[in-house]
């Protein structure tokens, strides 16, 4: 270990069950540090306490985890009293406390394999220049067996951005999207960054479950539908018709705007993640679980499968004219000035 890079792990979470322990599992191993920024933003109070705390027993589980599965002391838990801000300020709560030479950025419902660990780990060692790197994500749906795809995620969404060299000079400046610059101000992103299609060459993924259980999908469109700049008032309605009853099944990702689809997984998942759904099916762990029956059923029928051929040809035009108008947004900009 004493040769790996010294990853500080930042998690912010809000009712992360059950995915907690399991998150924590998974990085433990790799971490320098794990920093854990727990509580709620206001526009995430509907599923928060009074306080702007989880109501499911996330920070129960970060503490007996402490006591009883952290014998090296390297998680964290850091909270405040009242809500946060908004995910930045939570964001640059763990950045300001971590002591590690890089920023590992986690969503509590990320994982990935260990060999993606490894991989990583080497590239940094063998290219010390690096200044970030991220990761191209593939999104569960439902359950393990099945994720989604769509032509927001083939316009670049799909890359997420989640490592960052770290220093005591460096600043976590925003969330959305995630950027940290140095002591000079560069955004790290424009100095040397490995870009996730690179790695995914190299089989490296980012496993993201964030829609796969009921109780998750309904708490997280609660809070992206009360959040003014995500754009999404219909969020908690696409909750209850689009994942709950598969009504729309080209519109299936919850940036529901969008054409998408769903496809079936054929590959191994994290053993972490592999290990938290095999639990909840055993019923060893309280989670409800999506019936998707409708969901196989909807991958068995040729017109579904025509339809996502379609879409999916359809993916590279979308891309090209929505990069070719954001190109074109500064000129309109400076006409209007001008004008």
């Amino acid at each position: 270990m004493s040769d790996r890079p010294r990853i500080s792990f930042g998690i912010i979470v809000l009712n992360g069950e059950p995915f907690t322990r399991y998150c924590l599992r998974a990085l433990y191993p790799w971490a320098h540090e794990i920093l854990v920024v727990e509580g709620a933003c206001p526009a995430a109070s509907s599923v928060a306490t009074a306080e702007g705390h989880s109501t499911d027993g996330t920070v129960e589980a970060i503490r007996r985890f402490q006591v009883e599965e952290d014998p090296e002391k390297k998680v964290r838990l850091i909270q405040r009293d009242g809500f946060w801000k908004e995910k930045d300020e939570q964001s640059q709560a763990y950045a300001e406390r971590a002591t590690g030479d890089w920023l590992w950025q986690v969503d509590v419902d990320e994982f990935y394999a260990p060999h993606a660990f490894e991989l990583v780990f080497d590239r940094l060692q063998r290219e010390p220049e690096t200044t970030a790197v991220s990761f191209e994500q593939i999104t569960f749906w439902g359950a393990p067996e099945y994720q989604v795809d769509g032509w927001y995620l083939r316009r670049g969404s799909s890359e997420y951005h989640r490592l960052f060299r770290w220093g005591p000079d460096h600043r976590y400046v925003t969330h959305r999207p995630p950027t940290v610059v140095d002591g000079r101000g560069r955004d790290l992103r424009r100095l040397r960054w490995i870009r996730g299609r690179t790695l995914a060459r190299d089989g490296v993924n980012l496993f993201h479950y964030s829609l796969l259980f009921p109780k998750q999908v309904q708490e997280k469109c609660a809070y992206y539908g009360n959040l003014e700049k995500a754009r999404r008032p219909e969020a908690e309605r696409w909750a209850e018709q689009v994942f709950g009853r598969l009504e729309r099944p080209y519109r299936v990702h919850n940036v529901y705007q969008h054409p998408s689809w769903l496809e079936r997984h054929e590959g191994p998942h994290p053993p972490e993640a592999r290990r938290m759904v095999e639990e909840a099916r055993a019923g060893r762990i309280d989670v409800v679980l999506r019936d998707c029956v409708d969901v196989e059923r909807l991958l068995a029928s040729p017109r579904y499968r025509a339809g996502r051929a379609v879409l999916r040809a359809l993916a590279p035009v979308d891309a090209l004219t929505w990069r070719l108008r954001q190109l074109g947004r500064p000129l309109r900009d400076a006409w209007r000035r001008i004008g």
